[in-house]
This record gives structure tokens, C-alpha cells and sequence, in this order.
């Protein structure tokens, strides 16, 4: 739903994965520090973190109580290796392959710094959704826009095709993006860079109260640039359509 990965070095079928961040930029260094959260699930050991960070546990929306936790490998690979090989999925992320490819993706995050968070969405129990939650200002995607302390970046896949298309992935970013804010006081703004072409996913993160702030042009798309700003104040929690 989100969108690939804003460089083609991110993209197996373009130039591979080594990448650790959901946006590099050639010749721009990672920089240093920064883990963003501990994360967990039932039966999942949690990610420690600095203290003053948040942790997410069931959240109740109008769609279920919605979890957040790490991504486990191998265990967790043959789900999302399938929810990748989707062709509307793969449209944007561009990780259509073998186990391989999606493993190479996940692990170059879980072995980098804490930056960048890839996790496995539930409601109600059931995995239908992965996210990369990620340190917006410490990533290459800062030198596209006026970057603050401590924004946050979200991506967001729905995996189950029968999860698209009616209104949810917006109630789980209303859901998120309140937690990032409520549980950081540091970070004043979630945001998210989609695809400008991939309507869907920019009319949920509206719908969720993000507002669209620019367009940016990132190597390998144009993308939308969606803040969420605390000082907006709460936003009206998305809503199934009836």
C-alpha cells in the first residue's frame, strides 16, 4: 500500500538490497544512533530501547484491537515472501521473488542501528499487515524536505488482498501515527513519502489525517510527502465505510 523503497538500490529487481534504510540516497552516509522503540507481541521478545520511548500494545479501532510487533525470521518469511509476490504489492514495493529477496530486506534493517523497524501488523489476532516504522530525520529522505528532531516515517502493506480497498489501512495509520505522538513527545510529525501515483495509499493517509505538504523527487519516484503534525491536535479517528 505504502510504496517501495524510495531508491532503486532498494529494489532486487533493479539494482539489490544493500541498503538499511527505507530511503537511501547514493552518496549520502547513514548517520549514527537513533534506535527508535522496543516492539513486541505475545510470545515475541521485545526490542529494548533508550527510555522515553513507546511501546505498542493492543490498540482498540473500529476494526479490532490492532498489535504491533517484530518481524521473526525465518518464521515470519513464507508470509510476507507471498504477501510480496502480490502483483498489486509489488506494483510499489518491487520485492517480487524468492524467499531470499524479502529476507534480504527485512534483515538489512534488523541488522542496522534501530533506525528503521520492520514489524508485522495483527487484528484480532490475525497477520495482515507489515510496517517499517523508521527515524525520518536520521534517513537520506531528510535532504529532500525541512526534516525536524525526531520525525518519524511510516510504511504500511497490506498484505491480505481481502484487507484492501475498504477503508482499513487508514484506521491502522490514525491508530499508529496517535501512538508514535501520544507515546514520543520528542517527535512533533509522522510522515510518509507514497508514490504519487498510488492514489489509494495517499487518499488513506488523508483520510487518516495526514495532509499532503509537497511533492518530493526521490530517486526512483516522485513521491507525495504526508505529515501528520501534533500541533494539529488529535485527528478524527478513521472510519470503516458502513
Amino acid at each position: 500500500m505504502q510504496g517501495q523503497p524510495a531508491h532503486p538500490d532498494q529494489r532486487h529487481g533493479r539494482a539489490g538490497r544493500p541498503g538499511r534504510q527505507p530511503v537511501r540516497v547514493r552518496g549520502h552516509p547513514q548517520p549514527g544512533g537513533g534506535r527508535l522503540m522496543p516492539y513486541e507481541l505475545p510470545g515475541r521478545a521485545p526490542v529494548p530501547a533508550p527510555a522515553g520511548e513507546f511501546r505498542l500494545g493492543p490498540v482498540p479501532t473500529p476494526a479490532g484491537e490492532f498489535r504491533l510487533g517484530p518481524v521473526l525470521l525465518p518464521a515470519d518469511l513464507a508470509l510476507l515472501t507471498g504477501w510480496m509476490n502480490d502483483p498489486e504489492v509489488d506494483a510499489f514495493w518491487e520485492l517480487a521473488g524468492p524467499p531470499e529477496v524479502t529476507e534480504r530486506h527485512v534483515r538489512a534493517q534488523q541488522d542496522g542501528d534501530g533506525r528503521s523497524l520492520p514489524c508485522l501488523g495483527l487484528l484480532d489476532g490475525e497477520p495482515m499487515s507489515y510496517w517499517e516504522v523508521y527515524r525520518a530525520d536520521l534517513d537520506p529522505l531528510a535532504a529532500h524536505y525541512p526534516a525536524r528532531p525526531h520525525d518519524t516515517g511510516v510504511h504500511l502493506l497490506l498484505g491480505p488482498a481481502a484487507s484492501r480497498g475498504r477503508g482499513l489501512g487508514a484506521v491502522l495509520l490514525a491508530a499508529l501515527a496517535e501512538l508514535i505522538l501520544r507515546g514520543n513527545p520528542r517527535c512533533e510529525r509522522v510522515v510518509a513519502e507514497p508514490d504519487v501515483r498510488n492514489r489509494r495509499s495517499v487518499r488513506a493517509f488523508e483520510r487518516a489525517g495526514f495532509r499532503a505538504a509537497a511533492e518530493l523527487d526521490l530517486p526512483g519516484k516522485r513521491a507525495a510527502l504526508m505529515v501528520r503534525d501534533r500541533a494539529d491536535g488529535p485527528a478524527a479517528q478513521a472510519q470503516l465505510p458502513a
